[in-house]
């Protein structure tokens, strides 16, 4: 298993990063066909093969995907399109 965190900074706010959280993970909700369930400013996402969460922070954006044996082998690509994706939603 595979285990893939990356943290952003922030300075938007918390009720700003999260607006940009939840386009986000609708996007990939559809793109990639994640389940996604909102626990105040954190939100738990899983599919066939990976499970993490999203947690909002009042200056940063942390991800934490564990990702299983078919998806660990595009570990680099997927932690790198979470990169991609947050630096994106944050600019």
């Amino acid at each position: 298993m595979t285990q893939i965190s990356v943290e952003r900074k922030h300075s938007l706010g918390r009720e700003a990063a999260r607006q940009k959280a939840e386009a986000l993970v609708e996007r990939l909700s559809r793109e990639y066909d994640l389940k996604a369930e909102w626990k105040g400013d954190r939100v738990e996402v899983k599919r066939s093969g990976a499970n993490g969460s999203v947690e909002i922070g009042e200056d940063s954006i942390r991800v934490e995907l564990k990702l299983g044996m078919m998806l660990s082998m595009m570990g680099g690509t997927i932690k790198t399109e979470i990169e991609r994706a947050l630096d994106k939603a944050l600019a």
